[in-house]
Parts: structure tokens; C-alpha cells; sequence
């Protein structure tokens, strides 16, 4: 028999407590199965799908949010790419590279402080001296012999003299006179006229005719003489700035053949090359072999980077640079003795033409080409020109993107 326990209940103490609990348990009916035990199952409504669908809903939606949210920042980096433009900066040392550099932080960047300045200070008195005895140099080897007979003992006084690597220290004054007593001297434009036959930096000339400033106790480098400044280049030096709406980074590498190995470090995800050479440089020899054209190194060089497989899609900025030395020097050393085939006589426009050409034969892929001819150390020449180096870097953006 099936009995059920019924809630105890409330029974006072006293004699009769015993009879009173035999009479709270009531025994159940009896049932022949267990099946026949008629027992009430609520009632469980089903499960409401709207709730489930509903939570479904809001994560498919937390979702798509997120994939959203990754699009456009995904968007926002392609954008902010593709007006990032790498520049890669090559050409022979000697070729204005870094004096374009220069001019980049001028134009683009804060002027060079007081502390800037005085940094370039020792390379303004190193490029005097070594100038100075490179004429010497090249008198004794050309036989040219001072006609002041003081500026032979100036002369053997400059070889000797070095100058303090220290950026405190001044350079000596009494080096400063000897120097602008040879500058002086009758038979030093004899030299000057002979940059073929020995190695001679482009500023000489300005440095020479600046030499007394420069000699000067107080003296404190200005911006021109900032951009006349000559050191070698060693190594790979990196140059940021904001060129309208282009964030543009700028790679300078050193040019002599020494440096050239550590190029292809730099060749990955550049989308400019702005190559620099010397126009006026064609009638003088390497630094490194003296037996080597300083223009046929240049056109051999730009053979080489233009046609590499690494810039199959670079466009090339050509700055055919140093046009006012050019000029000066056509009419006293004649292009066609260095380039039989050139027959334009000493007219700088047929001469620039026929250079010009020259390196675009080169260009073999053929890649875009944008040839500037340039005076490096003009602020304002520059200016126009990075002025429209930007218009053709935003072109090339626009016709990536299919703007154009």
C-alpha cells in the first residue's frame, strides 16, 4: 500500500498527543499499476524562439559591427598608404644628394637653429683647407709655381695644417690669411681653370671668395654656406616630412663605390627615385679612379637602377643638377671633347638636351621619367621644383587608385 506523508500537524501536549497523531495518518486509496496514480503534470509552455532569434540577431549585428569597424580601419591604413611615398635618393657622391636633402629641411622643416649651424661650422673649415690643398697639389703637379714668392711658404704651411675635429674650435687665422693671399695669387686661376686634371669640390670657389668671413672669431655658418657644406655621405640616412598631403620619407644613401653595396638594403616598397647628377661634372674624374669619367660613371650607374627589376614600377625623378656651374664652364671646356658624337658648340641648351638624351637611352622598361634641371644650393629654384615633384607624386597617387 501507497501512503503519503500529510503535513504534521499542529497537536497539543497533553495525554490525548499519542490518539492525535494516529489520526493524522490516512492511508492513500489503493491502485492496481502505477500508471493508474492520477497525478496533475503542469503545464510547461514551449521555449520562445523570439528570444532566441533575438540573440542571435544582436550577435550577427556585434558582429557585422566589428567587421565594419575592421573594413574602415582596414580602408583608413590603404589610404594613409598610399600617400606615403618612399624616395629613394641615389647618385655619385659629389652630386648634390645631400644638399638637396638640405634644402628639403629649409624648405619644409624648421629653419637650422643656432646649435644646427654651428654643427656645420668644422665642415666649412675642413672644405676651405682641403680645397686650398688640392690647388696646391695640382700646381705642383701641373708645374704652376706662385708668383709671389710668400705664397710658397704660405703654401707648405697650409699642407700641413689639419683642422680640429673639435666643433669648439676656430680655425687659425693666420691659415685663414695664407689661403686668401694664395686665392690672390696671379697664377691660381691658372689652376682653376684645369678641374679635369684633379678632384675639386664645386664650393671651392665660393669658399675662396668667402674666406675672410670664415676666418672670422665669431664666425657662425649661414644657411648658404650650409648648403655649400661637402661631407661624404656614409651610410643610409633617413629624412621624414609633411610635402602638402603627402607624408614623404626620404632615403639618402652614400654614392661612392664603396657605399653602393649597402643600396639594396633600401630597394623594397620605394615608389620614387630621385636621382641626382652633376651636369657639370663632365669633364672631371672619380675621386676613387682618376682615370674614370665622372659623367660616364653617372650614366653607367643610372643604366643600372633603371633598369632593375626591383623598380619595374617606379617612376624616376631625374635632377640634372649644378646648371649654373654647367653654364659657366661650357665655354672654357667644350662638352664635345668629352662626348665626340655632341656637335651643339657651347649653346646650354643643346648641351643639357644632349646629356638629357643620353640618360634617357638608358631607360630601357621603359619607366616614367621627369627630368629637372636644377641649382641645388638655389633655395628658391627648389622650392619649384619640390613644388612640382609633389604635383606628379599626387598624379601617380591618383592613377593607382583609378582616379586617373
Amino acid at each position: 500500500m501507497l501512503a503519503r506523508k500529510l503535513p504534521r500537524p499542529n497537536v497539543k501536549a497533553g495525554p490525548d498527543a499519542t490518539s492525535q497523531l494516529r489520526l493524522a495518518t490516512l492511508p492513500l486509496p489503493v491502485y492496481n499499476s502505477w500508471s493508474t496514480i492520477p497525478l496533475a503534470i503542469p503545464q510547461i509552455p514551449p521555449p520562445d524562439m523570439g528570444l532566441y532569434v533575438s540573440r542571435a540577431s544582436r550577435k550577427a549585428h556585434h558582429q557585422r559591427k566589428i567587421s565594419d569597424q575592421i573594413d574602415k580601419s582596414l580602408e583608413k591604413d590603404r589610404r594613409r598608404a598610399m600617400l606615403e611615398r618612399t624616395v629613394l635618393l641615389l647618385g655619385l657622391d659629389g652630386s648634390g644628394k645631400s644638399t638637396i636633402v638640405k634644402q628639403m629641411k629649409i624648405t619644409h622643416l624648421n629653419d637650422y637653429s643656432k646649435q644646427d649651424l654651428l654643427f656645420f661650422r668644422t665642415i666649412v673649415y675642413k672644405n676651405l683647407v682641403e680645397c686650398a690643398q688640392d690647388i696646391i697639389l695640382a700646381m705642383m703637379t701641373l708645374g704652376i709655381d706662385c708668383a709671389d714668392p710668400t705664397n710658397r711658404e704660405n703654401a707648405q704651411r697650409i699642407l700641413s695644417y689639419a683642422v680640429d675635429s673639435d666643433p669648439e674650435s676656430l680655425l687659425d687665422p693666420e691659415i685663414a690669411l695664407a689661403i686668401e693671399s694664395l686665392v690672390n695669387d696671379p697664377t691660381f686661376p691658372l689652376v682653376m681653370d684645369q678641374p679635369h686634371t684633379f678632384h675639386l669640390i664645386d664650393s671651392a670657389q665660393y669658399f675662396f671668395g668667402n674666406v675672410k668671413r670664415i676666418g672670422e672669431a665669431g664666425y657662425v655658418p649661414n644657411e648658404t654656406d650650409v648648403l655649400h657644406a661637402r661631407a661624404k655621405s656614409i651610410g643610409i640616412m633617413e629624412t621624414r616630412f609633411t610635402f602638402g598631403q603627402l607624408s614623404i620619407r626620404v632615403v639618402d644613401v652614400g654614392g661612392q663605390r664603396s657605399e653602393r653595396k649597402k643600396w639594396i638594403h633600401c630597394f623594397e616598397n620605394v615608389t620614387s627615385i630621385l636621382f641626382c647628377v652633376a651636369i657639370s661634372e663632365y669633364d672631371q674624374v672619380l675621386l676613387e679612379e682618376n682615370t674614370q669619367n665622372r659623367m660616364h660613371e653617372s650614366l653607367t650607374l643610372f643604366e643600372s637602377v633603371v633598369n632593375s627589376r626591383w623598380f619595374s614600377r617606379t617612376s624616376i625623378i631625374l635632377f640634372l643638377n649644378k646648371i649654373d656651374v654647367f653654364k659657366a664652364k661650357l665655354k672654357k671646356s667644350p662638352l664635345e671633347a668629352y662626348f665626340p658624337e655632341y656637335t651643339g658648340g657651347a649653346d646650354i641648351n643643346k648641351a643639357a638636351k644632349y646629356i638629357l638624351w643620353r640618360f634617357a637611352q638608358c631607360n630601357r622598361q621603359p619607366l616614367s621619367l621627369y627630368p629637372h634641371l636644377t641649382c641645388a644650393t638655389d633655395t628658391s629654384n627648389i622650392r619649384l621644383l619640390f613644388a612640382a615633384v609633389k604635383e606628379t607624386m599626387l598624379a601617380n597617387v591618383l592613377k593607382k587608385s583609378g582616379i586617373l
